[in-house]
């Protein structure tokens, strides 16, 4: 390899003419390099001719610059090439001796005065990196592999246990040099377009979170349309060739489902690069889910059906156009809290798993205790992010650039947000206490809002971590998970009489979120990836997380789960499902759903397989096709394997999942109705142009009173063009009859949704697939009376 090297002028250069990262450019047919290490001394740019098993085939010196970025242009490669790191600093200084393969030559400490940890044995890839060649959990980096050691990135002087090839048994690990094995960084130049936006308004959204194997890898997607065939508005629907399954191929080819499912917007699990040993087949995962990132620019490889470089990124972009063909957001789940590269291991404060962020300036982006020690506690993962400091800012705000505007995404959610405003902008290390505090305040995250705000993005905040409680406490722009509704509906639907709280919940949560913006900033949800599915909160007590292998067993999963199994009853747990999903959509604010939920998928109480990639737990959509989809094969080719029957059989044909068809249909209906997407709380007076939720008793002649079970709301939907709604909600064990007001515009009252047993075979919902009423929606007048745990919707008109 030959390279044309132009960097004698770097020295020059100021701070943001040049940006981090590698870029190509077509016109020169050179790459500029650049990465932040304002404490190194010398670091070195590597080329590779494979990923693994081989030297590095070319190399340049970067010149530093006043900002602290090193830099060169680089002639004589294209996209596609593998490149890498070394840096030297204080505790490891330039030593003309120093060479390729465990060399010790320069080395003093394993931590500098500052945190620091530099060693140039330890190859490193590009924080910016566009794409990486691999993960921590490479079979090249995991076990005895021609000689390399399985922490071959560890540093610091625990010694080498391994023996082969040159490996020297009782040699520190700081010596072992990690060139032939590490993760690299790939150059891309990628111009794949990407759709044109959807741009919807967030009061508009319904989001499916969802995992891209979990949703894909079941055989039933190669079914799909044979099993949708009947169901109106999935007409477009197409069949996933085995090939594409688990990728981002196959999740593209899954847009027209969605679509025709109600969704507006899919929440996509972690798919930036992850330590995860997440390989098709593999069922015995890591990090699964994909909570331990790597490279905040590049996507998980692992997801690509393309996996040459540069072909997960084009993928992606593929994926991204499809949805935005059928007019679907994408968001991404991000994870800037901490990374996966690897805390302390053995709890020993030299040794530590580097390989990117911090062996290039671990003490900027890392929170460190006052002895340099990895802090370990808003994340519970021991390498926790320090977003006090401007170059970790940076990272977070350039890596949401680079998804936004190059990848097209259209809004992300945030792990572990608190994290990013834990640590005051004036952080003194001293005081490593203080990031215990939370600053809604922080610059970083009042950053965050106005980049959403000036490139129409949504960003969305999981609002808690293990250092506190945050929901409703961010700043304006940003939504929220809101982990309140979810406790309140789980416990209000299932009999717990905390009425007060329930009214509060449904009417958009105005006390935590009236001063973020609106009732759409608060987004709704009463399941997650992370905790049980819907259709097993109304099944089990408690967690099942030690079942035997496909649906289990895996670790950890909250013992709050706020669950009841409805007594062992199927029929009453279908209509608790169906409870929840109506209450859900009617409420204000934005509905947030899992994949899978909209048929019923189980997981066989498992409320916590961050770690199985297995058939038991990828969605299973031949569930659609029938009225006891629990009975159905788990794996075709494997009988003997069978879900838990907690859904039963429900009075609908052999052919039809009726509960499916049901939240298919409020999806729509909430897509339809602008009563039921307000960017503002109404009030009491009846303003022309907002909504007001109004709450009685089922007679009509009070509010609530503490305890009640039973409640009449009165949707006011007409002042924006929509239509009013009755929602009588009856928790108790014995029918109530509401009464039935006249109708504000003497359009009368039609009965549109029923969840009780006795509509199953109607399929519970008299709606077409425009949202509106069918002939056969009956008309009320006078009063209703609703069946034990059940909930009725008349509309007007």
């Amino acid at each position: 390899m030959t390279l044309t090297i132009t960097n004698e002028d770097a020295a020059g250069w100021s701070e943001g003419t040049w940006p981090l990262g590698a870029e190509w450019d077509e016109a020169t047919g050179t790459a500029s390099f650049a990465v932040h290490a304002p404490r190194a001394t010398r670091v070195l740019l590597e080329f590779y001719a494979e990923a693994v098993g081989a030297d590095a085939a070319a190399e340049s010196d970067l010149a530093r610059g006043a900002d602290g970025v090193w830099r060169a242009r680089i002639g004589g490669i294209e996209p596609g090439v593998y490149y890498a790191f070394r840096v030297w600093g204080p505790g490891w200084d330039v030593a003309p001796t120093w060479a390729r393969g465990d060399s010790a030559a320069g080395f003093t400490a394993d931590v500098d005065e500052s945190g620091n940890r530099f060693n140039p044995n330890k190859v490193l890839f590009d924080p910016y990196a566009r794409e990486i060649s691999h993960n921590l959990s490479h079979p090249a980096l995991t076990g005895t592999h021609a000689g390399q050691d399985a922490r071959a990135a560890d540093r610091g002087g625990a010694e080498v246990l391994g023996t082969g090839g040159d490996l020297v048994r009782g040699r520190p690990r700081r010596e072992l040099d990690s060139g032939r094995w590490a993760p690299k960084s790939v150059l891309v130049h990628d111009q794949t377009a990407t759709g044109v936006r959807p741009r919807r308004r967030a009061e508009d959204a319904v989001i499916c979170e969802a995992h891209v194997r979990t949703s894909t890898a079941h055989p039933s997607v190669g079914t799909l349309r044979a099993g949708l065939a009947g169901v109106p508005g999935f007409a477009d629907v197409v069949d996933i060739p085995e090939q594409f399954r688990g990728t981002y191929r196959g999740m593209g080819l899954l847009a027209p489902y969605l679509r025709a499912a109600g969704f507006t917007a899919v929440e996509l699990l972690p798919v930036h690069a992850s330590d995860t040993t997440a390989a098709p087949g593999d069922g015995g995962t890591t990090n699964y889910w994909g909570y331990q990132t790597l490279a905040f620019f590049a996507p998980n490889r692992d997801y690509a059906y393309d996996r040459d470089p540069g072909g997960p990124t084009h993928e992606f972009k593929e994926m991204v156009r499809a949805f935005h063909d059928h007019g679907l957001e994408v968001y991404l789940d991000v994870v800037y809290n901490h990374t996966g590269e690897g805390g302390h291991w053995g709890g020993d404060l030299h040794t530590t798993g580097f390989t990117s962020l911090g062996g290039f300036a671990a003490s900027e982006y890392y929170s460190m205790t006052d002895e340099h020690r990895l802090i370990d506690g808003a994340t519970g993962t021991s390498n926790q992010m320090n977003h006090s400091s401007a170059a970790s800012r940076a990272l977070v705000l350039d890596s949401l650039r680079y998804w936004a505007d190059e990848m097209d995404v259209d809004g992300f959610r945030f792990d572990l947000a608190p994290v990013l405003g834990r640590t005051p902008s004036a952080f003194e290390r001293e005081d490593w206490s203080a990031q215990r505090r939370f600053f809604p305040e922080h610059p970083l995250l009042v950053e965050i809002a106005e980049f959403a705000r000036r490139r129409h993005v949504e960003v969305i905040a999981e609002a808690w971590d293990l250092w506190g409680y945050e929901v409703g406490n961010f700043p304006p722009g940003w939504g929220e998970w809101n982990g309140r509704y979810r406790d309140t509906m789980r416990d209000y639907l299932k009999g717990d009489g905390n009425v007060e709280e329930f009214m509060r919940k449904l009417n958009g949560d105005h006390r935590h979120f009236a001063d973020q913006g609106g009732p759409q900033r608060s987004v709704n949800f009463v399941t997650a990836h992370d905790g049980f599915t819907l259709m097993d909160l109304v099944s089990y007590p408690a967690k099942v997380n030690d079942g035997p292998p496909p649906f289990g067993p895996s670790d950890g999963g909250s013992d709050d789960n706020r669950s009841w199994d409805s007594g062992g009853d199927r029929d009453l747990r279908r209509v608790r499902l169906r409870n929840l999903w109506t209450i859900l959509f009617l409420s204000r604010g934005v509905p947030m759903v899992v994949s899978g939920d909209e048929f019923g998928r189980t997981q066989n109480g498992n409320n916590n397989p961050w770690s199985l990639n297995s058939i038991g737990i990828w969605n299973n959509y031949a569930m659609v096709s029938t009225n006891a989809p629990h009975r159905v094969a788990v794996d075709p080719a494997r009988p003997e394997i069978g879900y838990h029957d907690n859904f039963g059989t429900a009075a609908a044909p052999s052919d039809v999942n009726p509960y499916f068809r049901f939240a298919v249909a409020l999806a729509r209906l909430r897509g339809a109705e602008p009563a039921l997407r307000q960017a503002r709380y109404g009030d009491l007076d009846h303003n022309d142009d907002d909504v007001s939720y109004f709450f009685t008793r089922p007679d009509g002649t009070a509010g609530p009173g503490a305890g009640d079970r039973a409640v009449r709301v009165h949707i006011d939907g007409s002042g924006v063009g929509g239509h009013d709604y009755l929602l009588l909600v009856n928790m108790a064990a014995e029918e109530v009859t509401f009464a039935v007001p006249d109708s504000p515009h003497g359009d009368g009252w039609r009965r549109i949704i029923d969840t009780a047993g006795w509509a199953e075979p109607e399929f519970n919902v008299w709606l077409d697939d425009s949202g509106a009423p069918t002939p056969e929606a009956e008309v009320v007048t006078g009063d209703y009376t609703v069946m034990p745990w059940s909930v009725a919707v008349l509309r007007e008109g």
